[in-house]
């Protein structure tokens, strides 16, 4: 066979149908298995939602070709929604409409760094953000975070991993796989950082519909007056509207930056799908009532996790919010693959091991709490205790 691109070859192979393939031999003796490895919001899309996409789909205009950029409907419907939301004025030349947030993700990085530069990832990372790195040629180099700090990265740490290579900062706030929320001022140290240093701060903010007091800003970021030379924001429709299978997300940028993931979005998507398009710009304004509602049950599905997790003695939450939580494990020297694999076979209950997201990370798992209800998730007592490794 002919060679393939050695930084694909380099690059590991997606981590959760591996994970998903440990549930094969799980007999079910323990009752049905509770999947809290991948985040999919675990409530049905709004009735509303499912009529419109479909209606949308059976348009002959969904089946035509649309703007590059989405379709300009929904970006002055997400734009505006932004501006009410950050306190500061976003126009719908200001945004993108793309195939998801890891689209977003792909575009972003490929407009700001060229094979042979860097940027900083706090670690543990999402790992699809580390695979686009590796395949594009551009080193992630990691930004430790720990426990004792609740795995919020450190500004002064990240400035001292700063050299001429380094063109980016990226953060996750919610994070995945932590759960951390970062603070609305050590962000803003994060984008002073980047302003000094003349390099981009990258914030993918897939799950700030789920922050406590969600209609409150979560950041001052876009009313600083330079925003535009320093930050890219990252959002997913998927989890909020509950339709990941749409992939829809979107990218917020300068007009100038804009402009030019134009050519990368050409190359790659053309046009985001339509219909998904059309039911968006509809629900962005009519569902906020609904969207609250999915808030608070997954707040009352974290309540839930905490004290399902306190019934456990040796496992230790040490990091949690919006999706998430990042729990160490009572299995000291036992790898974190070992432990979850285990739980899946024995207990029927996946959640991914830390490994999966960076070096370091044996001693936790990454759980995907909003994916069970309150019932899933009381058994989780029951279904862990006495596991042996």
């Amino acid at each position: 066979m002919a060679a393939l691109n050695p930084n694909l070859l380099d690059t590991g192979t997606p981590p959760i149908p591996e994970a998903q393939g440990w549930t094969r031999s799980y007999t079910g003796d323990r009752g049905p298995l509770i999947d809290l490895s991948q985040a999919v919001p675990g409530y049905p899309p709004h009735p509303e939602m499912l009529a419109r996409l479909a209606a949308a789909a059976g348009d002959v205009r969904s089946a035509g070709y649309g703007s590059i950029f989405g379709d300009d409907a929904l970006r002055e419907a997400y734009a505006a929604h932004a501006t009410a939301l950050y306190g500061a004025p976003i126009r719908p030349g200001e945004t993108a409409v793309t195939a998801g947030c890891n689209q977003a993700f792909v575009i972003a990085l490929m407009a700001l760094a060229k094979a042979g530069d860097t940027v900083l990832l706090p670690s543990p990372w999402y790992f699809n953000h580390e695979m686009t790195c590796r395949m594009l040629g551009v080193e992630a180099r990691p930004l430790p975070c720990s426990a004792e700090t609740g795995f919020v990265p450190d500004p002064e740490a990240a400035e001292a991993l700063i050299d001429d290579r380094v063109k980016a900062i990226v953060l996750i706030t919610p994070n995945n796989p932590t759960g951390a929320v970062y603070p609305p001022e050590t962000l803003a140290r994060f984008a002073a950082l980047c302003r000094r240093r003349n390099i981009w701060l990258v914030v993918d903010e897939t799950y700030r519909d789920f922050l406590e007091g969600a209609h409150q800003r979560p950041h001052g970021l876009f009313a600083e007056p330079g925003w535009r030379d320093v930050l890219i924001g990252l959002y997913s429709f998927s989890k909020s509207y509950c339709v990941p299978g749409h992939r829809l997300g979107a990218v917020t940028a300068g007009e100038a930056v804009i402009a030019q993931i134009g050519k990368v979005l050409d190359c790659i998507q053309i046009c985001p799908a339509r219909a998904g398009q059309t039911a968006l710009t509809w629900a962005i304004g009519a569902l906020d009532d609904w969207r609250e509602a999915n808030r608070r049950e997954i707040a009352a599905r974290a309540a839930a996790f905490r004290a399902a997790f306190a019934q456990l003695p040796g496992w230790r939450i040490d990091s949690m919010g919006a999706y998430f939580a990042y729990v160490a494990h009572p299995f000291a020297g036992v790898a974190a693959p070992a432990v979850s694999r285990r739980m899946a076979e024995r207990r029927g209950v996946l959640a991914l091991p830390g490994g999966f997201f960076g070096a370091g990370q044996d001693g936790h798992l990454r759980v995907a709490f909003a994916n069970a209800d309150a019932a899933a998730i009381a058994e989780l007592p029951g279904r862990l205790e006495g596991l042996a490794v």
